[in-house]
């Protein structure tokens, strides 16, 4: 990896797979601390941890069978709460400085429906503020706070969104997205056999296969990247192997 910038910033999402248990946020915690000892601050983005958000809609479901969208937003803002205070914790253990921070607290702004916001803006002040401190920010994806002051969710795979928004705000050398297969493929490798990674693929290319239905990365997350520039490398959490640049 070829670092261009004296202390570049670079944003890490890590997805609900990378941080299902201990042994995995530990894991992840430790590609963070790679990542910072080549010279860049980090910013982390955090998805909830495994299967948390479906337990909690089944949860909800079990109170009211059509459960209320502002307090849905509500609950399920809480997984991603989980995961960073477990992930800033993890880093602390291996003598990385890190603080948690919600969606609100890190300055994101949302506007748009509950269950389905959009970023209208981020107040970058706490964040950057965090980075001169030498602290790694681990900051919830999947949520933000609204004019009214609600908290909202961005919908299906908004972590990215959050990660993407976050990278241009802070205009960061490039965006990691960790999940649980080694990069983008023409096909679905846990499905078919003979799915062939790709190492490098266009912005467009990538929203294509985003719209009809694949799901490494959201839709939202791709036209936020083509509209800033910023470069976004697919890995998987669990190997060290070459991912997929998008760029």
């Amino acid at each position: 990896m070829v670092v261009s910038k004296i202390e570049p910033i670079v944003v890490m999402k890590f997805g609900g797979t990378s941080v299902a248990n201990p042994e995995r946020i530990l894991s992840s915690a430790n590609k963070v601390k790679r990542l910072k000892k080549l010279g860049c601050r980090i910013i982390a983005v955090i998805s909830a941890p495994g299967e948390i958000t479906n337990e909690l809609v089944e949860l909800a479901k079990g109170i009211q069978k059509k459960p209320d969208s502002r307090e849905m937003d509500m609950l399920l803002a809480t997984g991603e709460q989980i995961s960073i205070a477990l992930f800033a914790m993890a880093l602390k253990s291996i003598g990385i400085d890190a603080v948690s921070l919600t969606g609100p607290q890190a300055g994101i702004r949302t506007a748009g429906p509950f269950a389905d916001a959009d970023i209208s803006g981020i107040d970058t002040k706490k964040i950057r503020r965090c980075l001169r401190q030498n602290k790694t920010a681990v900051v919830a994806g999947f949520q933000g706070m609204n004019a009214a002051g609600e908290i909202t969710t961005l919908g299906r795979g908004g972590s990215d969104l959050t990660a993407v928004a976050l990278a241009a705000a802070l205009k960061a050398e490039f965006c990691e997205i960790y999940t649980d297969v080694e990069g983008i493929y023409t096909a679905d490798p846990r499905k078919i056999a003979s799915a062939r990674k790709i190492s490098r693929i266009s912005y467009d290319a990538m929203l294509k296969l985003a719209l009809s239905g694949s799901q490494v990365m959201q839709a939202r997350s791709i036209t936020a990247a083509k509209r800033s520039g910023v470069p976004i490398h697919v890995k998987c959490s669990f190997s060290n192997k070459k991912g997929t640049w998008i760029k």
